[in-house]
């Protein structure tokens, strides 16, 4: 069983199960759309590829603490037409190889729908690659532009977070969200699924995978 969440009619989020595959969150995220979107967003479990359901997706969303081998493995078995990626706090230094593309402070347009991203955790130890003072994410969101969905391994600050010395949120990412409003904010690092809505934003996290479903 996976868990479906869907906006209800008095506006709150309800979750229900139903047997996998299935489509687990669909929303509108850009009006004007032809035709409907559909995303597989994984993140944090090595093993993932042993559960992600045969279903046919447009577009393969990684939000870090993932071997590269996994998400190429993925998205060969989905079919999908383009893979976009944030690394996590765990991930190599290296760069992605071809054709992920790498979405961290940089924007890319999918289809009339577009996305942009930031990769790593708060600096909860010295030494270590993707991890942020919380000063340094606030001077590099400054000035980034709107986008439609946002990629981040972390999770906003107090939202989805823990008060702990790993799994702290992203205060810039809060800033963010209330100045550009994104329709979606994609997050992986807390090893739980979480759905919740931020005036317009949903605020989406996945451990695990997550299939979203892009409504014309």
């Amino acid at each position: 069983m996976v868990s479906s969440v869907t906006l209800a009619s008095d506006g709150h989020w309800k979750t229900n199960a139903y047997p996998a595959p299935c489509f687990e969150t669909q929303i509108t995220a850009v009006p004007g759309r032809s035709s409907a979107m559909n995303l597989l967003v994984i993140a944090d479990d090595e093993f993932v590829g042993n559960r992600v359901p045969d279903e046919p997706v447009d577009l393969l969303v990684s939000l870090g603490d993932l071997p590269d081998a996994v998400i190429l493995s993925i998205a060969e078995r989905c079919g999908c037409r383009g893979i976009l990626a944030v690394k996590g706090n765990h991930d190599a230094a290296s760069a992605f190889p071809e054709p992920i593309r790498d979405l961290h402070l940089v924007t890319h347009e999918f289809e009339g729908v577009t996305f942009g991203g930031f990769a790593g955790s708060w600096k909860y130890k010295p030494r270590g690659h993707f991890m942020y003072e919380q000063e340094e994410v606030e001077a590099q969101l400054a000035s980034f532009p709107a986008v439609d969905v946002f990629l981040a391994h972390n999770s906003p600050r107090l939202i989805h977070d823990r008060d702990d010395e790993v799994h702290l949120g992203f205060i810039a990412f809060n800033h963010y969200i209330q100045r550009a409003a994104p329709r979606l904010f994609l997050h992986g690092h807390q090893h739980h699924d979480d759905v919740t809505l931020i005036g317009r934003t949903n605020v989406i996290g996945t451990f695990g995978h997550r299939l979203i479903r892009i409504l014309p």
